[in-house]
């Protein structure tokens, strides 16, 4: 059979290609352990012995060439991060499961070493539902990589490849990492850009702390936009900010909820009722501009929720309006 032809006039999709770098990069295999390690690395093999623990080798990352150590450690002196999102439990049984039956735990976890109570401790911000799966097991150590900048402490986002986070776990955990990090001064909010993502997290994780059950994926496509740019000012009063606005933003919702139980008592039933009302009072889904001042739009939604007459919505006009995905929440 022929293959069909384009319609006339019509472009034909390009097929994109993944640019490669240029030349090569980083360590050769043999270069990333002929180099003695420095006397810093030494000294970190040294209190991971003390601590309980065995270096199982030391060698340079291909990448960025950084010193790390492979080390089994005893189990109750490795924790996750203060910042981390709620573990799965139904994550951490897959995971047990599948450990059981290859019979093999492979896969390292990444740590970094601290302190809690005064006792030395191992934080991993990239392995929290592995250690729990090896801790449901009954396992007494767990092998990681351990890596000598306490920075990657806050790279948890970044990191984490284990479990994808949704847009509940990602709020949280950003909020509660710039409260810890609140305590170091004078750092700004937008020196941890890389950290923290996107900053419209900030805001949803005040949302979610105080109301759980909170619709994030309804108000996140307008919170990008009209909060976009990370604050250039000390965290805490950067905090105050992003509190401010999740008041405001929760006061919105709490109106928006009064409509959709009215549209409901009107017999309307959708799982995206919420979302429905909440893209009829956006005042910017018609504009292109990618940035929109905050006080403002919510000024006009505030306006739009107090006049929202819910009998004048029919059935039809939530048929035809396009769900909006719940960011598995």
């Amino acid at each position: 059979m022929p293959a069909a032809k384009d319609a006339p006039g019509k472009k034909t999709a390009r097929k994109r290609t993944p640019r490669r770098k240029a030349g090569s990069f980083g360590l050769g295999a043999p270069d990333v352990t002929t180099e003695a390690p420095p006397a810093e690395i030494e000294q970190l093999a040294r209190d991971v012995e003390a601590d309980g623990g065995r270096v199982i080798g030391r060698y340079r990352e291909p990448y960025g060439g950084r010193w790390l150590l492979l080390c089994a450690l005893p189990i109750e002196r490795v924790s996750p991060t203060p910042y981390q999102r709620d573990l799965s439990e139904t994550h951490v049984a897959r995971l047990a499961t599948a450990v059981e039956k290859v019979g093999s735990f492979l896969d390292p976890i990444v740590v970094v070493r601290g302190t809690e109570g005064g006792e030395p401790k191992y934080f991993t911000p990239n392995g929290h539902h592995r250690l729990g799966a090896m801790r449901k097991l009954g396992a007494r150590s767990i092998v990681a990589l351990l890596v000598p900048d306490k920075e990657l402490e806050y790279q948890i986002l970044a990191l984490n490849t284990e479990k994808a986070h949704n847009l509940r776990e990602k709020s949280s955990e950003v909020l509660r990492m710039a409260r810890g990090l609140a305590d170091l001064g004078g750092v700004t909010e937008a020196q941890y850009a890389f950290q923290f993502e996107e900053a419209p997290l900030l805001v949803l994780g005040v949302c979610y702390e105080q109301r759980p059950r909170f619709s994030g994926s309804a108000y996140h496509p307008i919170l990008r936009r009209t909060c976009s740019e990370f604050l250039d000012r000390p965290l805490k009063q950067a905090l105050h900010e992003r509190e401010a606005q999740a008041k405001r933003l929760l006061a919105l919702d709490d109106r928006v909820a009064e409509i959709v139980k009215a549209l409901k008592e009107r017999g309307m039933e959708s799982p995206y009722l919420k979302t429905f009302v909440v893209a009829r009072l956006n005042p910017l889904r018609f504009k292109k501009s990618p940035t929109a001042d905050f006080d403002e739009t919510f000024e006009k939604m505030e306006a739009s929720a107090k006049k929202f007459d819910a009998g004048s919505i029919k059935r039809e006009d939530i048929a035809r309006a396009p769900p909006i995905p719940d960011g598995g929440e």
